[in-house]
């Protein structure tokens, strides 16, 4: 080959790696996160809505089997059920640096951020109080009278004029005295309604789900901020962890402390142990945030990788999960890991020899995920098999790889083959996850029931499995577009 055929040739590949890779006008969120963290919120509306009894075993969670879903904490297994609140924390975990970086870079000094992280918990937990408190079925689960459903949607305006975070043009005397007539109305509200256990509110009448994630919040941001320039130290920090919880096991003084709590409604030690997927989150938070600070529209010019390697990665990402899905459930574990592992080292060959920033983060994300799935299949074993309840050493560590190899796909899908739109739906839920969270019970149930629509929807739902998934697939459909008007009309709730 001549010079100038070589010259000619080197062009057309890059002409070739810039217009599949081009980048185009870099945001500064982690776009890809946004979408898992929305996958994940409305996983969990469309968890809760299926249909009941008629569905195949794999489309609950594996602890509770149909028909008669009795919880069975000896029956190992996964489901994509049991991945929801994993891959919420991990997101929860990864956006931990980019918010509190953010803050620092402001001229925010060690006593600001902690006042913030611990406000953010207080957020949290007040969000599980009072949203426990309007939910229909904590106001009266037998009552059929229409009261409870009024109270419900009432219920739901006042949490959202307590927690939005108003318009930044509106003055700040306007919008703070609209979140103090919040509050006090919200406060007002429940304290009036006759609960059918006797008690007005209760600090014990809380969303446990929302109180472990304030938990993990608070003291994820806390072992971050003091870490952040250690990454090893912190993974370190896991290893205190371990020893604490399987020695909590145990007769002797840790396992006194780790029952113990002044305020077992806010804190009890063992939410501690989801950490073990936050923490991981936190490590994967620090690599999006320095892709976002370097990555530019120009890297593609020194990109090494061709689009038919972007698109075997993200295959090869969701393959695995797929992989690890049906085999834990199906209980071949030997099977399924040396799978996984096989996987594994053909996408180590994949991501080799990174070039440019977006290369290298899928690089260095890839190599955690793979290192995170085999620890955890490892641990398999363990504690009975894989459990969600009470979750296992092994269920924290391969939803960890997991979420991570779902990133990495999100991210080539968004990132390098800028097919957005083919996500947006799941990315402006998930920059307003608190609404979709709480969206169902108390706007959609809400307006069914009053409209007398609901029971027309279960008649026609309830013969057929695929028309009892149907039904929760229209119900998530429906939350996630109401979802997305609040977001486009920049309302989001402030936890």
């Amino acid at each position: 080959m001549s010079a100038l055929e070589h010259a000619t040739s080197e062009s057309q590949n890059s002409i070739e790696n810039q217009k599949t890779l081009a980048i185009a006008a870099v945001s500064q969120r982690a776009d890809a996160l946004d979408a898992l963290r929305g996958l994940a919120v409305l996983a969990m509306v469309l968890s809760g809505t299926i249909a009941r009894k008629t569905l195949p075993a794999w489309m609950y969670h594996a602890q509770l089997p149909p028909p008669d879903h009795i919880f069975n904490n000896k029956l190992p297994g996964l489901t994509w059920v049991d991945l929801v609140f994993p891959f919420f924390l991990f997101a929860m975990g990864a956006a931990i640096p980019l918010a509190l970086s953010r803050r620092i870079a402001k001229g925010g000094d060690t006593k600001k951020v902690i006042f913030s992280i611990l406000q953010r918990g207080f957020l949290l937990a007040s969000f599980a109080i009072f949203l426990q408190h309007i939910r229909p079925t904590t106001i009266n689960p037998d009552e059929p009278s229409p009261q409870k459903w009024w109270l419900a949607l009432c219920g739901f305006f006042l949490l959202f004029l307590m927690y939005v975070r108003w318009p930044k043009k509106w003055s700040t005397w306007l919008w703070r005295g609209m979140t103090v007539v919040g509050w006090s109305a919200g406060i007002g509200f429940i304290s009036h309604i006759k609960y059918p256990d006797g008690r007005g509110i209760s600090f014990e009448r809380n969303d446990i789900i929302l109180m472990v994630l304030a938990n993990v919040a608070v003291f994820g941001s806390i072992i971050w901020l003091f870490t952040r320039s250690n990454v090893w130290l912190r993974v370190g920090f896991l290893g205190l962890l371990l020893a604490a919880r399987l020695s909590s096991h145990a007769d002797g003084w840790i396992k006194l402390v780790w029952l113990y709590s002044p305020a077992p409604w806010l804190f009890q030690f063992d939410y501690l142990k989801y950490l073990f997927v936050v923490i991981p989150g936190t490590i994967v938070g620090d690599l999006l945030g320095r892709w976002i600070e370097y990555r530019s529209p120009e890297e593609a010019i020194y990109a090494s990788w061709k689009s038919w390697r972007y698109f075997s990665i993200m295959i090869l990402m969701f393959a695995v999960n797929l992989v690890l899905l049906v085999g834990l459930q199906a209980r071949l574990v030997w099977q399924v890991s040396l799978v996984t592992v096989v996987l594994c080292l053909c996408g180590l060959f994949l991501l080799r020899k990174p070039r440019n920033v977006t290369e290298n983060v899928l690089n260095r994300l890839y190599k955690w995920g793979f290192y995170w799935l085999v620890l955890g299949l490892l641990f398999e074993p363990y504690e009975g098999g894989i459990k969600k309840d009470s979750a296992t050493m092994s269920y924290f560590f391969v939803t960890t790889g997991m979420a991570i190899f779902l990133l990495i796909g999100l991210m080539i899908i968004i990132d390098v083959f800028q097919k957005r739109w083919f996500l947006q739906l799941f990315i402006d839920n998930g920059v307003n996850p608190m609404i979709g969270y709480a969206g169902f019970a108390n706007i959609i149930w809400p307006i069914l029931v009053l409209n007398e629509w609901e029971p027309v929807i279960i008649e026609m739902t309830s013969t057929d499995p695929f028309m009892g998934f149907l039904r929760g697939f229209g119900y998530t459909a429906v939350l996630a577009l109401i979802v997305v008007v609040f977001t486009r009309l920049k309302l989001f709730l402030r936890t």
